[in-house]
């Protein structure tokens, strides 16, 4: 591939055959610092990562960084948000790793995250969420919480269809809408001058509203078969493989039921007819309830997770968001669609310690293309003052590993950052909450997570 503004460096490609990683021991890794903070955290974390693989390998691997250009950044480089060679890095590459990015304001990209999630079909957005001893929590039992979020990331209203209010696009869908689907467009609640009017005789009825026009922001929501399928089943693979005891399909079926609904309907047919006796789901529970009574459904369940088949059951998402806090060992793996994956990964997060030690990875399983990302934003006000927590791109960098088989690597960051907190000499976000700790900078964080990393 040639580059039109930046240079791979020597090194070897990952490459996929047969859905399976061929990952060579010297693979170039494209990069984003990130903006504001990205550049701190970055440089933290890439002392950490070199470190890891450097006494997990002794020098028989090492990782080609290959530094590519995204948000702020590219823009004051390159006068592009978004540069074709950053994309193509992360197509030619295969997998790659970026600090927070700032979001355009005022028309263009809506997103560079979803942007970049979009343009590689990243259907997976990958969220563990774990606890780490001595983190502050603002929940009593925050040891509980052992998560793993398999968030669809290509649909939902994150689709990005969506029409201003006032707008032609808004306009023809309301007109299509009124001629095709008289009975829906009465949902709407101000579709119509006549509505607005209506209201405003009630709440101001001294006022002209005939100057108030007809504007509804309208936005589409799409869910697949397919969509559904592919993530249900590279969940339920994840739990299949990591020997966990379920998968929760969470979703608000109750009330957008073709396509919430449709979610976990597509989701429990797809576990079943692609893993058969491997899984038991609550599907099946309630047909065996309706033809033989809820006791043998009961018996039935309780024997094949005995075997170890792997539990698929759902939960509304409002409930879901309160039981994760009052009883999280309910939950181990969820697959969930994208706004609520979002809502979810960020409650959750807060129970361990807070958004700025949260991971994240965006994944295809199939192609083997895969982001792995800082979830937190780009805090410009902390910019250049080496002082934020690096752990939310260190713990990236784990699951990066992890991903390309390098598992020595990865748990010596693990054992590096456990260490670290322990400690307690800490980034300030984690000092000012913990008794007797000492508050050091980004870079000095990074240097205690590598010297608490022993040996491999």
């Amino acid at each position: 591939m040639a580059y039109q503004n930046v240079v791979p460096p020597t090194g070897s490609k990952i490459a996929i055959q047969g859905g399976k990683l061929t990952v060579p021991d010297d693979p170039i890794i494209p990069f984003i610092r990130g903006d504001g903070t990205g550049s701190d955290i970055w440089a933290a974390s890439q002392r950490v990562f070199d470190a890891a693989v450097e006494r997990a390998y002794g020098g028989r691997k090492r990782v080609a960084w290959f530094e590519v250009f995204a948000g702020e950044a590219a823009k004051t480089k390159f006068d592009n948000w978004l540069p074709d060679d950053t994309v193509e890095a992360f197509k030619e590459f295969l997998i790659g790793i970026k600090g927070p990015l700032t979001t355009p304001i005022g028309g263009g990209i809506r997103s560079l995250n979803v942007a970049l999630r979009q343009m590689l079909d990243l259907y997976v957005c990958l969220r563990p969420v774990q606890y780490f001893q001595g983190v502050p929590s603002p929940v009593k039992h925050p040891e509980r919480v052992d998560m793993v979020i398999f968030r669809e990331n290509t649909e939902d209203i994150y689709a990005g269809i969506e029409y201003a209010g006032g707008s032609p696009e808004a306009g023809n869908l309301l007109a299509y809408l009124e001629q095709s689907s008289p009975k829906d467009f009465k949902k709407i609640r101000f579709g119509t001058k006549q509505a607005i009017a209506d209201y405003m005789k009630l709440a101001s009825p001294d006022h002209d509203t005939s100057h108030i026009p007809v504007q509804v922001g309208i936005g589409i929501k799409p869910v697949s078969n397919v969509g559904t399928i592919r993530l249900i089943k590279a969940a339920v693979e994840y739990a299949l493989r990591h020997k966990r005891r379920s998968v929760t399909i969470v979703h608000k079926g109750n009330i957008m039921k073709y396509t919430e609904g449709a979610f976990r309907d597509w989701g429990y047919s797809a576990s079943e007819r692609i893993f058969g006796d491997k899984v038991y789901t609550w599907a099946r529970h309630e047909r065996t309830k309706k033809e033989k009574g809820e006791s043998a459904a009961d018996q039935e369940q309780k024997a094949a997770v005995a075997a170890g088949a792997l539990l698929i059951k759902d939960a509304i998402a409002d409930i879901a968001l309160q039981q994760v806090l009052t009883r999280p060992e309910d939950f181990d793996v969820i697959a969930t669609l994208n706004l609520n994956g979002d809502y979810l990964s960020d409650a959750l997060a807060a129970q361990v310690g807070g958004i700025g030690i949260a991971p994240g990875g965006n994944i295809n399983y199939v192609t083997g293309h895969a982001i792995f990302e800082a979830t937190h934003g780009t805090a410009p006000k902390y910019a250049n003052l080496d002082r934020v927590n690096p752990g939310s791109v260190v713990l990236s960098g784990e699951m990066m590993f992890r991903y390309l088989g390098w598992e020595a690597a990865a748990d010596l960051i693990l054992k590096g950052l456990n260490g670290a907190i322990s400690s307690k000499k800490v980034t300030y976000d984690f000092a000012r909450l913990m008794e007797g700790a000492t508050e050091v900078k980004c870079s000095e964080f990074g240097s205690n997570i590598i010297s608490n990393m022993g040996d491999s």
